[in-house]
């Protein structure tokens, strides 16, 4: 089993022994050093406000009242939004004026996996510099906890399914009359977590009429939750059973977005970023962010309106930066997630979803049509598995160095593009092996890249 302490939070396996999976009293020392970080950080405020939510998985419930109570105990007050979606909680933060947020979520993970996924008071995901600092707390001795007649106020609040779809239907480019005219039908699979919620109460507010699958939120996962074709097959076979205009599928803390075509077909993980982007650019036309593992695809798209696309390192909080560097209306990451400022600085998939109903809604393109209409790339993704002997910033520099002559990016890894393709070299922070993405113009050419590197790379270890 594991434990993986990040920046960006804590995350591990239920069960087992302390210091090695994600035990209560883990929970409990990071939980209470993300709260002392807290406080010391606002040493000039008397109280502090915490938003907590949680997705369905069935461990979810113990680690939501562990990381509560421990709060409670340094004093801090408890805004607890119970069964929740990641990008709920963000929008909370900042319309309870909170000073930060815990999301207690394993997002793709399977549902032995739970996590903590830490906000600052913008409702926005920590940096590197504060993340460090929260590891640094939860391995000192100087935590102190408040006394009895200073501890955190407990609260439930359960109005955020109802206040985040209203923000959702107030965004300006979400078309909602145009939406509801359309009379769309569609099938959702929420793989039983909380997209089983928020999802068909978004569509109702829209007027889509809902096809439910895995949509009840008991945390029993009936497939592996990560949104990717292999695991699709039962939705698409109920989309063209149900003549469904296209299918919806959310992963558990509802932060990635994949749709699949009313023939059954994917749409990709990759274009739902594109088309969400394609609709917006063609209202007004702005700046786009995604990682160096995102499609070349958005920077097509984003080029054709006049735009410019700039590509940032892997990780949520790093596309948010060069998006505010950038003026960047909306981003993203290729994995379905979406990104756009007008509602806030995160990935939520209710956004996503309004945005392609109303791109849907105000175009005479099907589901299938409209991902044809896009540049058509196609990706290959692999691994190479390491020795610890093994110096992966030696192998990655010389990677770089061997393709010199090529458009190269060192900001994460190697990334090398050419004229029709890329690849892009990234070592992994908690096992030794490095991660190899390639996309190119076929299936066929994207995996033949990866083959090519991969050979170079072991020559390399010999």
């Amino acid at each position: 089993m594991a434990l993986i302490k990040s920046i960006s939070g804590i995350r591990g396996t239920i069960g087992g022994t302390l210091g090695d999976n994600l035990t209560p009293i883990d929970t409990v020392k990071f939980a209470a050093a993300y709260g002392s970080w807290l406080i010391q950080r606002n040493a000039e405020k008397e109280r502090l406000t915490v938003v907590i939510g949680r997705d369905a998985r069935t461990s979810g419930k113990m680690i939501s009242s562990l990381v509560a109570n421990t709060l409670v105990g340094l004093g801090i007050d408890v805004v607890d939004l119970g069964l929740s979606t990641t990008p709920t909680v963000e929008v909370a933060v900042t319309l309870e004026s909170a000073d930060g947020g815990i999301i207690l979520t394993a997002s793709h993970n399977p549902k032995q996996w739970n996590a903590l996924k830490l906000l600052n008071e913008k409702g926005e995901f920590l940096n590197s510099i504060e993340g460090q600092k929260i590891l640094e707390l939860a391995e000192s001795d100087t935590i102190e906890f408040s006394e009895v007649d200073d501890l955190g106020v407990y609260s439930k609040n359960r109005d955020y399914v109802q206040k985040h779809i209203e923000e959702v239907l107030n965004l300006e480019l979400v078309d909602v009359a145009a939406i509801k005219k359309a009379n769309f039908r569609v099938v959702l699979d929420a793989v039983n977590s909380t997209g089983g919620i928020f999802i068909p109460a978004l569509l109702q507010a829209l007027g889509v009429e809902c096809v439910k699958l895995y949509c009840e939120p008991n945390g029993d996962f009936p497939h592996n939750p990560e949104p990717l074709k292999e695991h699709l097959g039962e939705i698409s076979k109920l989309v063209v059973k149900e003549k469904a205009d296209f299918g919806i599928v959310v992963d558990p803390d509802v932060d990635r977005l994949a749709l699949v075509c009313e023939d059954g077909s994917m749409f990709g993980e990759e274009y739902t970023l594109v088309a969400c982007a394609d609709y917006v650019l063609s209202k007004k036309g702005g700046n786009t962010v995604s990682n160096l593992s995102s499609s070349r695809a958005l920077r097509d798209v984003t080029q054709k309106y006049g735009g410019q696309y700039t590509a940032s390192a892997v990780g949520e909080v790093n596309v948010v930066q060069l998006m505010k560097d950038t003026r960047a209306i909306i981003g993203g990451e290729g994995n379905g997630g979406i990104i756009y400022p007008d509602s806030h600085y995160g990935r939520d998939s209710l956004v996503g979803v309004a945005l392609f109903l109303s791109h849907m809604a105000k175009g005479n393109l099907s589901c299938k049509e409209l991902r044809e209409s896009y540049p058509s790339y196609f990706m290959s993704k692999n691994k190479i598995q390491l020795t610890p002997r093994i110096d992966v910033d030696t192998i990655l520099e010389l990677m770089a160095e061997k393709y010199q002559n090529e458009d190269i990016s060192t900001i994460d890894g190697v990334k090398v593009d050419f004229d029709t393709e890329w690849v892009h070299l990234r070592k992994s922070n908690t096992e030794p092996i490095i991660r190899i993405y390639t996309e190119s113009t076929s299936q066929e050419n994207a995996d033949n890249l990866a083959q090519r590197i991969i050979s170079e790379i072991r020559e390399i270890i010999k």
